[in-house]
């Protein structure tokens, strides 16, 4: 039985500019993936609870030939505010809008161009039945 997503993993060109990015964001490092030589060439980023981000340094074209997916969606606590925590580091960030999901988003993109949607669920969004709240 499925229980949640485990980890989403990226491909990046370069993984010390793209483990800063996402540490802005508020993950921080869990382990690396180290080669016999000792070089590291992943790491795995710690978003909290049971959530996390693996990246591997390398071409997304030599992987798929494209981008395999369109977006990853992270949940806030509080659209607005992160939208100006985020702004005041420096990250460029939409405004927020409500989806037709009756959800808020808004949207960032990470040194690589990964679009990554930013999500608050409302009291109305479709979402919430399942949410056990």
């Amino acid at each position: 039985m499925i229980t949640g997503i485990a980890h989403n993993c990226y491909v990046v060109k370069n993984l010390e500019t793209s483990i800063a990015f996402y540490q802005l964001l508020g993950m921080t490092p869990a382990f690396d993936f180290l080669r016999e030589s000792g070089e590291r060439f992943g790491v795995y980023l710690h978003m909290g609870g049971r959530n996390f981000f693996e990246l591997f340094v390398g071409d997304v074209t030599e992987v798929t030939g494209k981008p395999s997916y369109q977006h990853v969606c992270l949940e806030v606590d509080d659209i607005h505010t992160t939208i100006a925590d985020f702004r005041a580091k420096g990250i460029e960030v939409s405004d927020a809008k409500m989806g037709s999901d009756h959800s808020w988003q808004a949207w960032i993109a990470d040194p690589d161009g990964n679009r990554i949607e930013l999500h608050h669920y409302t009291p109305e969004s479709k979402q919430t039945p399942f949410l056990g709240l």
